[in-house]
């Protein structure tokens, strides 16, 4: 087979720069994915009680770039929806991000009102304060406040998600999910907030519907390569593993999911509860809240962090921490080598913890700034 581009991956990073470089540059792509669908971990697939989930839990778009959403708007009808998530806290369903209702939630109103008057007064109105700039509060009330959250929100989370503390973590980790001082219960505070109307998969498959694309599924592009002529490669794969670990193996955090059906309307009230203290599971997600789907039953996911071993899971998440963004930039020097044939985007191969939006606009950029330019 002959082709411009191989594509290692057919993810979010994958399809779009496929998508690009058959459509503006009337060039043909092959795009290589070693799992047995489209769409990366944002697939979504009916189950058999028929409901519609995500096999690598919840997938909520949300973005505040018009250029990402007009490009995918090609693609998909879009579903408004405003994602919600309650924490269990002291036997009780709060908001999270911590905001103000969560604050009322908790504790006596005298005592709430008291809290809310010196959170503005200090932060100001309508302020995302990460937890652990607000444990530095001079205040002993803020003070208070900012351990009572730190232990009931975040601790036993992120321990249970990452096997870190908070502090043995980059800041952006903590920072991706503020105290809020305002009335906002939603979790994110977006232009555009949405689901494909007809799911993930649906979208991905009209991204790559295109007559100079071919999409090879269930393989591993190492059993290929040697057989495909092209002329320059995009990889979207862990970088470590191009390389074959030749520095040491970067460090992810991985997934397992318990799915379970219920013959009910409704199991929670939100799509998603977090148990950030009980429980060795992290969060439930209940997915008809999210798609919008009216069905019979509901089918949610249990989630479980673990450590990602390769070939055993997925690997989710890199782990932002110093020693581990060094090992990165060994890898990125061998990649730096190879820059005239090989392009490496996407979450696993820069080592990035990017929102879907995020891999979007980077592979739009990448596109116009290096493959077209």
């Amino acid at each position: 087979m002959k082709v411009d581009w191989l594509v290692v991956g057919a993810g979010f990073t994958g399809a779009v720069l496929a998508e690009r470089i058959a459509s503006q540059l009337d060039q043909k792509v092959l795009v290589v994915d070693r799992r047995d669908h489209i769409g990366g971990n944002a697939y979504d697939y009916y189950d058999e009680h028929g409901v519609l989930v995500h096999k690598y839990g919840p997938h909520i778009f949300h973005t505040n770039s018009r250029k990402v959403w007009n490009y995918l708007s090609q693609f998909t009808e879009w579903r408004p929806y405003y994602h919600r998530v309650l924490a269990s806290v002291e036997g009780r369903l709060v908001p999270v991000p911590f905001n103000l209702n969560s604050l009322y939630a908790l504790f006596p109103p005298r005592y709430a009102e008291r809290l809310e008057e010196k959170l503005i007064y200090t932060y100001g109105f309508g302020v995302k304060i990460p937890i652990l700039k607000m444990r530095e509060a001079e205040d002993s009330d803020l003070r208070f406040l900012a351990d009572y959250i730190y232990k009931n929100i975040f601790y036993g989370y992120t321990l249970k998600q990452w096997e870190l503390k908070p502090e043995e973590l980059d800041p952006s980790v903590t920072g991706r999910v503020p105290v809020y001082i305002s009335r906002d219960d939603r979790y994110f505070q977006d232009t555009y907030q949405a689901m494909p109307k007809h799911g993930y998969t649906t979208m991905f498959a009209n991204i790559l519907r295109h007559k100079n694309i071919k999409v090879l599924l269930n393989t591993d592009y190492r059993e290929v390569v040697e057989d495909v002529k092209y002329r320059r490669m995009i990889y979207t794969g862990p970088i470590d593993a191009f390389f074959d670990y030749m520095h040491g193996k970067l460090p992810y955090r991985s997934l397992r999911f318990d799915f379970m059906y219920e013959e009910i309307e409704q199991f929670q009230p939100v799509g998603q509860v977090n148990y950030p203290n009980e429980h060795s599971f992290t969060r439930l997600t209940e997915f008809k809240h999210l798609t919008g789907q009216k069905h019979v039953g509901t089918t949610m996911a249990v989630e479980y962090p673990q450590p990602h071993v390769v070939g055993e899971n997925e690997p989710y998440y890199p782990i932002p921490r110093e020693e581990n963004r060094h090992l990165y930039e060994l890898y990125l020097k061998e990649a730096d080598k190879l820059a005239g044939s090989v392009l490496f985007a996407g979450r696993l191969a820069d080592y990035k913890y990017y929102n879907m939006d995020q891999a979007v606009g980077r592979a739009l950029k990448l596109f116009e700034e290096v493959v077209a330019a």
